[in-house]
């Protein structure tokens, strides 16, 4: 099945769609640029997954455009079927939807190793990829790649008000330190450098995964 068949079965908004996109787009340049193997059919289709779930954590009443063009109704009641489904916890339900594809055991492992909070965990695993799914979507904002300071500095300003995603200053500092130094361990066997990511060099990367096939292990 095509990423973009799945997504669309599973009702994912265009925003997520894009963001899987740009992720797994980020991954694959590093991958084709490494002095180093690495399982890179593991990691793009970890990265075009590994948000499958995040309509469940979504607040429905900010960034009105992220939900077009079906509407805020529409994305209310896709979002009530998530949860009725998989529960409240978005990441569960990425690793659940995963499974439901038949998704290697190997996918589902790097699909785990993704977010903020793993990045300490991340940065002092032999794991390059796991490590990599991790900093390629450190990578990418909502609107776009960017460095990480700016995914770190937008992360924050974006989750402020949020009870339940907000990190201790002390643990902040130490998981945003993880980050700059898996980034470190990534680039250490490329060809390329971190500024040589940019949404200009990922655009073409981005059309070839639009027909990327998922492939199923059962």
């Amino acid at each position: 099945m095509k990423i973009t068949e799945v997504y669309k079965k599973y009702k994912i908004t265009k925003s997520l769609q894009e963001h899987h996109l740009r992720v797994a787009a980020v991954a694959k340049q590093i991958c084709d640029d490494l002095t180093v193997p690495v399982d890179a059919k593991t990691i793009i289709e970890a990265c075009l997954l590994h948000d499958m779930g995040n309509i469940i954590k979504f607040d429905l009443d900010k960034n009105p455009k992220w939900l077009e063009p079906e509407g805020k109704d529409y994305w209310k009641t896709v979002q009530t079927e998530f949860k009725k489904k998989y529960g409240d916890n978005e990441h569960q339900a990425s690793i659940e939807i995963a499974k439901e594809l038949g998704a290697s055991q190997d996918v589902l492992k790097c699909i785990g190793a993704i977010g903020f909070n793993k990045a300490v965990q991340n940065s002092k695993s032999n794991d390059l990829e796991a490590k990599l799914c991790d900093y390629a979507d450190t990578r990418v904002s909502p609107h776009g790649v960017v460095s990480i300071l700016e995914r770190l500095t937008e992360g924050q300003q974006r989750y402020k008000d949020r009870s339940d995603k907000w990190i201790l200053p002390g643990m902040w500092e130490e998981l945003s330190s993880a980050c700059y130094k898996i980034e470190e361990q990534v680039f250490a066997n490329s060809r390329i450098k971190p500024s040589d990511i940019t949404d200009e060099s990922v655009a073409p990367i981005i059309e070839q995964l639009k027909t990327y096939e998922i492939t199923e292990t059962r």
